[in-house]
């Protein structure tokens, strides 16, 4: 484990990104017997249950660590976080049906440009010219494969449908922002009940039905890993890093996701895979590089 605050900061922006990464192929595995509103709600509520058990067992071994609570000032983050939950697991899950898994984890790259766009626009987070290099390399690593032919990232529906909850994702980091000071499992668990019920409630107001056993409980552990823990991480990250660098790291996620997709679903890497992983590894350099700046940038 690291020692620095920055090195651990870093260390729990890298794990957080690699227990997301599970999401897209193991989600498209189990929306094979699950509908894509109720695997969003069963997602997040895996989320709310599995940080409720960490929270007990913390507190039984005495290894609980006080932190401060959230407050009726913190509402309309705490609100809007909830409802761009509720929304971006959806439009993932409905884009996973119509694309492939490869594609969806690749297209979460957007999603380090839609958190650095907000925190610059909406919560003036003041963002340096490396870190915008690293941006614009990560972007490009993602348009290299979305342009590239037949059984890569080609634009379609389900396309559009991942870069909306990268969109979501993306403003619901900056809530999350301005929340990481308070209690990250109070945090976890807010998101993971207000957004898994909020889309359970949608997934039966249309019709969907609650799945067997063996497979709820699969995305339920599933949503205890990659949204519970995941977040948690990504939440501690925060407090150090800033939304938009605590995003860049969290680039290392869509491929760690398209490499186990190749993997579960057999499928070869492509050239212009292996090309945007070399560019992605640079922009990585980049942002794990770079400093404080004068004029407070990071």
């Amino acid at each position: 484990m690291p020692t620095s605050k920055k090195s651990r900061a870093i260390f729990f922006a890298l794990l957080a990104a690699a227990l997301y990464a599970i999401n897209a192929p193991l989600s498209k595995l189990l929306l094979r017997d699950i509908s894509a509103t109720m695997m969003a709600a069963l997602l997040y509520l895996g989320a709310c249950l599995g940080m409720l058990i960490v929270s007990l067992i913390t507190k039984r071994t005495g290894a609980a660590v006080k932190e401060e609570s959230l407050s009726k000032r913190d509402l309309p983050f705490v609100l809007g976080m909830i409802v761009l939950d509720i929304a971006a697991p959806i439009f993932l899950m409905l884009g996973l049906k119509s694309t492939s898994a490869a594609n969806a984890s690749l297209l979460n790259n957007f999603e380090i440009v839609a958190t650095s766009v907000f925190a610059l626009m909406l919560f003036h987070e003041t963002i340096s010219r490396r870190l915008w290099l690293a941006i614009m390399l990560v972007s490009l690593s993602s348009v290299i494969l979305f342009f590239e032919g037949r059984g890569s990232l080609q634009f379609s529906f389900g396309s559009v449908l991942v870069l909306l909850a990268c969109v979501c994702w993306g403003l619901e980091n900056n809530c999350t922002r301005v929340l990481s000071k308070k209690n990250p499992m109070e945090i976890v668990v807010l998101k993971g009940f207000g957004a898994g019920s909020g889309a359970l409630l949608i997934a039966l107001s249309l019709g969907e039905t609650f799945p067997r056993l063996a497979y709820a409980a699969g995305a339920l552990l599933l949503g205890s890993v990659a949204y519970g823990l995941s977040i948690f991480f990504y939440v501690h990250a925060q407090r150090e890093l800033g939304a938009a660098k605590t995003s860049t790291y969290y680039a290392v996620a869509p491929f760690i996701g398209a490499a186990l997709s190749l993997i579960i679903f057999r499928q070869l890497p492509t050239p212009a895979f292996l090309l945007a992983l070399c560019v992605m590894i640079v922009g990585a350099y980049f942002a794990s590089t770079q400093g404080k700046r004068p004029g407070g940038q990071v």
